[in-house]
């Protein structure tokens, strides 16, 4: 008998199934990201508190980082641009949060199931396939920017490791960003308050 083709899907608590190597923004749904992305957990766990720093909320400190950077124009801070700060990461709700040493050793498959994932979640709120290259620069300073903040605050590197592995931040301090490591659920509530806080201004806007 023939062996059984593996699997490349996921059920997800919604009931939505996912194909991973070829989704569907039709099975992307935000409470199945806002829940998995509070329940990864950055650096492995390797962080202090009494929580982990789950990548929910890391994606909360980047967009609060990303909105402060500054821009070529006026409106480059729209809330479509925020959103995608937001959603950065989303993927990592399907397939987890995987430091940077470990991506590139595992290369270029990881990367493209990333990056259809990512497609299909911009698509499904309506935001551009892929980020223009002016956003998609000013989403990864913030990243980093948070990276840093991260990595000095709760995982245990030193100031010095710190800029060297991620430069120095400029304009943007601890006392800023919530660092405090969140509980799950308050995780997963916040960030689901800031999607309909920016979908709001988003269907403000288009009304107007």
């Amino acid at each position: 008998m023939p062996a059984p083709e593996p699997r490349a899907w996921q059920r997800m608590l919604s009931g939505r199934r996912l194909d991973l190597l070829n989704p569907s923004p039709l099975d992307v749904e935000l409470s199945d990201i806002a829940h998995g992305l509070a329940r990864v957990a950055r650096w492995n766990g390797q962080t202090e508190g009494d929580h982990a720093f789950s990548v929910a909320q890391h994606s909360l400190v980047v967009e609060a980082i990303f909105r402060r950077l500054p821009a070529s124009s006026p409106d480059a801070n729209a809330p479509e641009d925020c959103l995608m700060a937001l959603l950065h990461d989303a993927p990592e709700y399907v397939i987890g949060d995987m430091i940077s040493p470990f991506k590139s050793v595992v290369g270029g498959g990881y990367k493209s199931v990333e990056h259809r994932l990512e497609s299909a979640i911009f698509l499904r709120f309506g935001l551009p396939a892929t980020p223009a290259a002016e956003l998609k620069d000013r989403i990864k300073k913030a990243d980093q920017i948070a990276a840093y903040f991260e990595a000095t605050a709760l995982a245990g590197f030193s100031l010095e490791e710190g800029r060297k592995i991620f430069g120095q931040p400029r304009g943007i301090t601890r006392d800023m960003l919530g660092l405090t490591p969140l509980p799950t659920k308050e995780a997963q509530r916040q960030f689901c308050a800031r999607f309909a806080e920016l979908e709001a201004e988003r269907g403000g806007s288009s009304n107007g």
